[in-house]
C-alpha cells in the first residue's frame, strides 16, 4: 500500500505560480511512477503530467507544457508540480497518484490521494 498526501494548493491571479506537493509512505517510493491529475466541475479526470522512477522519463499534457514543472524527490518521498503562469481555465481538483511500473505512459494508476484544490481568479 501507498498512501499519498498533496498540499499547497490555494487561491491565486492569473499568472500566478503555485507548487503542490504530494507526499507518500507505504512501500519503496522510487519504484513508483508519479503522476499528477485534475478535474474541473462537469468535466473529465485529465492527466496533467507523470514523471518515472529517476525523472529521465517526464510526460505533461499540451495544455501545461511550458507553464508546469513536474520534478520527485526520492530521498524525501514527494513529488512536486510547480505552475506557473496559471488561467482560470487551471482551476481544479488536482490529485496525485502512483503506479509500481518503468512506463509513464501506463494509462491505470493504483494508488491515489485526496486532491488539492487550485482555484485561479481572472
Amino acid at each position: 500500500q501507498v498512501q499519498l498526501v498533496e498540499s499547497g494548493g490555494g487561491l491565486v491571479q492569473a499568472g500566478g505560480s503555485l507548487r503542490l506537493s504530494c507526499a507518500a509512505s507505504g512501500r519503496t517510493f522510487s519504484s513508483y511512477v508519479m503522476g499528477w491529475f485534475r478535474q474541473a466541475p462537469g468535466k473529465e479526470r485529465e492527466k496533467v503530467a507523470a514523471i518515472s522512477w529517476s525523472g529521465g522519463s517526464i510526460y505533461y499534457a499540451d495544455s501545461v507544457k511550458g507553464r508546469f514543472t513536474i520534478s520527485r524527490d526520492n530521498a524525501k518521498n514527494t513529488v512536486y508540480l510547480q505552475m506557473n503562469s496559471l488561467k482560470p481555465e487551471d482551476t481544479a481538483v488536482y490529485y496525485c497518484a502512483a503506479v509500481e511500473t518503468r512506463s509513464i505512459w501506463v494509462a491505470k494508476y493504483d494508488y491515489w490521494g485526496q486532491g488539492t484544490q487550485v482555484t485561479v481568479s481572472s
